[in-house]
Formats: structure tokens, sequence, C-alpha cells
């Protein structure tokens, strides 16, 4: 299937923000944004789960319980993601690089899911992982499954309201196209915070 001409240039933006995160977060490289190549030390444990003022919000193995704030960790297996039900906390928490990986990579899968899957996965279904590997090749899993569910999308998709289920936004009263470029706002936002908590890790001590 061929796809849609108004679709190219989001897929194209999504294949650049996706590739480029991931280059900040595995390294060996990431493109400055002017061709120039500068080094990048690959995610640690301990930079992945780094707090950088009191009280964030993480990712928490699920036998340590939910942070300050926190009423429940979401997700599947030994780790969950700070959350509450509402209201939320105001203002919001500072949430960690670990949290906000987490974040991304849950909603990329569900979405992929609830757009040309089973239309069923939930994020008690969504697996948090603890360490920063684990969280890398999630991010890549999850962006890959939504990339595939874009090239299932046709132009009459893309002017469906609803053909995205995810019950976690507005997307069952939205055309398809409108959520293909809210899901890239997301990523280029998130995105931008996870490379600055790793320039402020890195500036730590000076």
């Amino acid at each position: 299937m061929a796809t849609p001409s108004r679709l190219i240039p989001l897929l194209q933006q999504f294949d650049f923000v996706r590739g480029r995160l991931a280059d900040r977060l595995a390294g060996p490289v990431v493109d400055s944004g002017n061709g120039t190549d500068i080094e990048v030390p690959p995610l640690t444990d301990a930079e992945y789960l780094w707090e950088p003022v009191p009280d964030c919000w993480s990712v928490r193995r699920r036998a340590d319980g939910p942070g300050k704030g926190a009423t429940l960790l979401v997700g599947a297996g030994d780790w969950g993601r700070d959350s509450s039900h509402a209201p939320h906390p105001t203002p919001p928490p500072f949430t960690t690089l670990a949290w906000r990986l987490s974040h991304v990579s849950e909603m990329l899968a569900i979405r992929a899911d609830h757009t040309n899957g089973s239309h069923a996965l939930t994020r008690d279904d969504y697996h948090v992982a603890g360490d920063a590997a684990g969280a890398i090749a999630d991010f890549d899993a999850s962006a890959t499954a939504w990339r595939e569910a874009l090239l299932s999308a046709d132009d009459a998709a893309l002017d469906t309201v609803g053909h995205s289920t995810y019950p976690h936004g507005s997307d069952p009263e939205d055309p398809f196209i409108d959520t293909v470029w809210w899901v890239n706002q997301e990523l280029l936002h998130h995105g931008a915070e996870i490379a600055m908590i790793r320039d402020l890790y890195r500036a730590r001590r000076g």
C-alpha cells in the first residue's frame, strides 16, 4: 500500500525525532543539528534512575511502593511507574528520565495496539523496565510498533474519527491524522526533556 502523501512529512518527522532520541540515549554519537557528531556516553542505570530534585516521580521496584505524592505504580512486572488517581498533584511533580522514557514507550506501544492490534492493551499490561538497557530496547520496540501502525493507514483511515481507540487521550474523538500529529509532538517535547536531563546529569559536578 502506498503511503498517503500527507502522512509522509509526519512519518519523516517521526523517524527523525525517534532516531535523534535513540542516539541521545545510546550513543555513540548524536548529530548536533548542524551535521557535527557529538560523542554521547550510553545511558547508565544510575543516570536512568537519577532524581535531580527531592520527591521526584520515577519508576520503582513494586516491592518498594510508590514515591512521595504517588498512590500507585502503573505497569506490569517487578517495576512500576509512579502515578495517582485523579485529581493529580498540583503542581505536577518533577519526573525522572526513567519516568519520561517509560511514559513515551508505553504511549507508543498502547497506541499502536489500539490502532492496528488487539485494541485491548492497557497500562497494566505494559512492562516497565527498571534498567537503562531494557528501557532503551522497550523504546525501540514501541517506536517500531507505532511506525507499523502508521504504515497500515490509508487516506480513509487518516480521516477516520476513532481509528485509534487509545483510551488515555482524545483519540476516539479525533481523526487519525490529528493523533499522528499529537504523537509526534509528544515525542518531540519529551525527547527534549530527556536530553536536558542527560545534560544536567553530566554537568551536576561542574
